[in-house]
This record gives structure tokens, C-alpha cells and sequence, in this order.
């Protein structure tokens, strides 16, 4: 990148607050008081993202009589769930090719809990009368180099193979610029249902009211210390007090599990994204994008993008990057140096919105376990259930999730809990350094295969054969 381009590109992140667009919002309700003293119920919820809160509203959809308490570290979704990029995907395994690698046998059954999953979401949304920008637009996985456009038309014919293909459209180089146009873009993959765009930090929101509405006690700025057995319970401490209960559900994803042989299943990836401002008509018409459909680039190292209600894009990933010893900090946040990468992207992409500004850069931590997709299990004699390892597909996964842990709560055999994917876990993580080593040559091979027509090399094979991987 010449640095006259570099300068030009930088200069469009002038005016960027470091904060996540979706949370710097004048409506952003006022959390919830602290728990102060003991309290005591039937089921007890760590942790007030997606996971959590789904979790907390479907224990009393399922039961209006039980006793349901969530305490949350912060506030409900300032986390995760109020950085992404607002794609809730009805895909559980981090998209259909990653479900066929890893579990054939039943990769319908998955897409099928996948897309009742979807349309459930869809219905809550209604229920409750969450205002969160719900859009079922679909997402287009665009390719921008030739041997992607092979990639891809190789994807639906696989999909087509297994009569998964029924909502999928494949658009040649015409038919997708007809869409959204870029120079960049040489063919795709339209899946026209699967994909639902939203405003994530206003699901959040809208889930704790929701909560709050079904009786759920929320207990915000109280984050859980510890966990131990009480009796035919548990306890879990916190800075001011104590929550004993029958069961626990642990949705706290990235952050420690209080269950501590969980830990090595996850590590945090941090991923950045930019948001513009509100484009003009004008500037909407040069770049078409009538139809609002998500997309995605094909590379190893992708971008994701989206319009908002107000007509800003969203413009994230590429970068993934995991601090040496695991650890998630406020610092890891705010990333210039990949700002000014996603900029300069950003203009390569859409050269006809020269002279747009960026109004936010924000970055946050996935918690990304070897195998792309959630993970769960019991523990203290299936008093407790988890969830993690969603990957940065937790948007509609994770209320799948809560399902799962309702499930295994329960002691009740169902259809998700037969499930290999629900039964397995994945490959643990490696201590230090042999983590960041693994990590870091991970990203190097990616980026080595993006620039040699697809092509991987002998350590990104032999991790495709142990089932262990990087994603962004």
C-alpha cells in the first residue's frame, strides 16, 4: 500500500470514537441494581450476553413457575454481544462446510435445528416487541479472487448434494455486482434465509426486558467469584453477597469458566470493525446494495459487511488477533494499526465511496474454541450446565445454546442433547507458548494460502487432519 493511499484512507478515521456503534446509543436502558446480601432460586444464570439472557427467558417460557435469577460482571451485552456484527446466522457449526467436515452424518438434522432455531428467534422477536433493526435479508459469501470462485461454486454443489442448496442462489460476477457492486467481486453465494440482519446491542437490551417482564431477577455490575457445592446445590459468590440454587447455567463464554478444566477449551481472538457514517442516496445508488443482504468475503482471512437501519456499513474482520497468554484486557479494545488496515480495505472494496468518513473503530474478544462452534457440558453431578466456544457465530447459536443447557439441566435425553456435536468436545488449546506459537504460524499459513490461489500448506493440512484451525 503506497503511503499516499495510506495517508488519504487514515485520514477517514479522524473523527472515529473508539467505542462499539451499537452501544453508544442515547437509548441504552440503565442497568439493573447490584446484588447486595443473599438471594436464593431454582436456577441461577452467569453471565448477561445472548447466552445468558436466552437462557434466562426460555427457563421461564418453559417453566413460569421457576425461580430464575442472572447476575451479569457489567451490564447486559456490553460484551460480545454488543460488538459484533449483527449477523444471526441459523447455521450452528459455523457454516454448512465446517458441519460436513466434522459431523456428516448429521449435518441435516443440524441445519434443520438450525433454521427452526432462526425462525424462533424471529417469533420472540415479535413476541416481545424487541425494536432491534430485524431484517431476514440473507447474506451473500462473495468471492474476490479466482480460485474462490471455484471455492464457492464447489460449496453449492456440495450443498446441492445433500439437498441443502434450496435457499441458496449461486451468482456468477454480473449477478452479484447486480446486487452489490464492487470491483472486487467475481461471483457468490446467496443464501436468502439463513442470515437475518439486527442492531445487537438492542436484542441485548430488548432480552433483559423481556427477562425483567417474565420475572427474572437481573442482578448487573455483580460478577460471579466463585462456585461450590451447598448442600444438594450450589453457591456462587459474588462482591456483595451470595446466590444459592438448585442448578446453575455458566454463560459467560470468553471470560473464565467458573468451572476451571472448561478454560482450555477457548481462547480469546480479537476481532475490530469500522462504521461509517450515514451515506447519502447518492452514494447508496453508486454501490446499489437495494436488497440489504449481509456479505462476506471467501478469503482464509475474511471481511463481513452490512448496512445499518440508518444506512451506515459496517466493515470488520480480517485481522484476528490473539494476545500471548490468552488473557481478555480493556486495551486489547482499540487497535489503530488494524483501523487503518480495515480502511484502506474498505476503499480497495468500494473505490465509488471515496471520501466517506468512519464515525467508530471498536474491537472486542471471541471466544474461539478448535472446532468453530459451540461446545457444552455438565459438571457437580449435572447441577451445572455450559455453553462456549461459539467462535463469532453466537448471534443465533447461542440460543440453541441455551436450549442445550436447559436440556442437559433437565437430565432428559431430547434431540440436541443426541446430538455427536452436543456429546463431543473439542481439541483443548496448548499452554504457553506453545498457544501463540501454534496461533501465530496458523495466521501466517492463512495469509500465505489467501496469496497462493487457495493452496495450503503442510502445516495448515496436517491441523485440517488433527481437526484444529484458526478463524477470524
Amino acid at each position: 500500500m503506497a503511503p499516499s493511499a495510506m495517508t488519504r484512507w487514515t485520514k477517514s478515521l479522524s473523527d472515529a470514537q473508539p467505542v462499539s456503534y451499537w452501544l453508544d446509543d442515547p437509548g441504552r436502558p440503565a442497568p439493573e441494581p447490584a446484588l447486595t446480601g443473599d438471594d436464593r432460586c431454582d436456577l441461577l444464570v452467569v453471565g448477561g450476553g445472548y447466552s445468558g439472557l436466552w437462557t434466562a427467558l426460555i427457563a421461564k417460557e418453559r417453566d413460569p413457575g421457576r425461580d430464575v435469577v442472572l447476575v451479569e460482571g457489567r451490564e447486559a451485552g456490553w460484551a460480545a454481544s454488543g460488538r459484533n456484527g449483527g449477523f444471526c446466522a441459523a447455521s450452528l457449526t459455523h457454516g454448512i462446510a465446517n458441519g460436513l467436515s466434522r459431523w456428516p452424518g448429521e449435518i441435516e438434522k443440524l441445519e434443520e435445528l438450525g433454521a427452526r432455531n432462526l425462525d424462533e428467534i424471529e417469533a420472540a422477536v415479535k413476541r416481545y416487541s424487541i425494536d432491534c433493526d430485524f431484517e431476514r435479508t440473507g447474506e451473500i459469501d462473495v468471492a474476490t479472487e479466482p480460485h474462490q470462485v471455484a471455492e464457492v461454486r464447489e460449496m453449492y454443489e456440495e450443498m446441492a448434494a445433500h439437498g441443502l442448496a434450496g435457499g441458496a442462489e449461486l451468482l456468477d460476477a454480473d449477478a452479484v455486482r447486480e446486487q452489490v457492486d464492487s470491483p472486487t467481486f467475481l461471483g457468490g453465494l446467496w443464501d436468502r434465509d439463513g442470515v437475518a440482519m439486527l442492531h445487537p446491542a438492542k436484542l441485548a437490551w430488548g432480552l433483559k426486558r423481556a427477562c425483567v417482564e417474565k420475572g427474572v431477577r437481573v442482578y448487573e455490575h455483580t460478577p460471579a467469584l466463585e462456585l461450590a457445592s451447598a448442600g444438594a446445590g450450589m453457591a456462587v459468590r459474588t462482591p456483595y453477597g451470595r446466590v444459592f440454587a438448585r442448578q446453575v447455567a455458566l454463560a459467560t463464554n470468553i471470560f473464565p469458566s467458573l468451572v476451571k478444566r472448561v478454560r482450555a477449551y477457548t481462547v480469546p481472538v480479537y476481532d475490530y470493525a469500522l462504521m461509517t457514517e450515514p451515506l447519502s442516496e447518492e452514494q447508496l445508488a453508486a454501490i446499489g446494495w437495494r436488497n440489504r443482504q449481509g456479505l462476506g468475503d471467501s478469503a482464509n482471512q475474511f471481511h463481513y459487511f452490512r448496512l445499518s437501519a440508518d444506512n451506515r456499513i459496517l466493515w470488520g474482520g480480517y485481522d484476528a488477533i490473539y494476545p500471548f497468554g490468552g488473557k481478555v484486557r480493556a486495551e486489547y479494545d482499540d487497535r489503530p494499526e488494524t483501523y487503518a488496515k480495515l480502511a484502506g480495505h474498505f476503499f480497495t472494496c468500494f473505490p465509488q465511496l471515496e471520501g466517506v468518513r468512519f464515525t467508530h473503530a471498536w474491537g472486542g474478544a471471541i471466544d474461539t474454541c478448535s472446532r468453530f462452534s459451540a461446545f457444552f457440558g455438565t459438571a457437580h453431578k449435572g447441577r451445572v450446565a455450559y455453553a462456549a466456544g461459539y467462535t463469532g457465530l453466537g448471534v443465533g447459536a447461542t440460543r440453541f445454546g441455551a436450549d442445550v443447557m436447559l436440556d442437559l439441566l433437565s437430565g432428559e435425553r431430547t434431540e440436541r442433547t443426541s446430538l455427536e456435536m452436543v456429546r463431543t468436545k473439542p481439541l483443548p488449546f496448548p499452554p504457553e507458548p506453545f498457544a501463540w506459537t501454534g496461533v501465530a504460524l496458523t495466521k501466517w499459513s492463512l495469509a500465505r494460502s489467501d496469496a497462493n490461489g487457495g493452496k495450503r500448506n503442510l502445516w495448515l493440512k496436517t491441523m485440517d487432519k488433527l481437526g484444529l484451525g484458526f478463524d477470524s
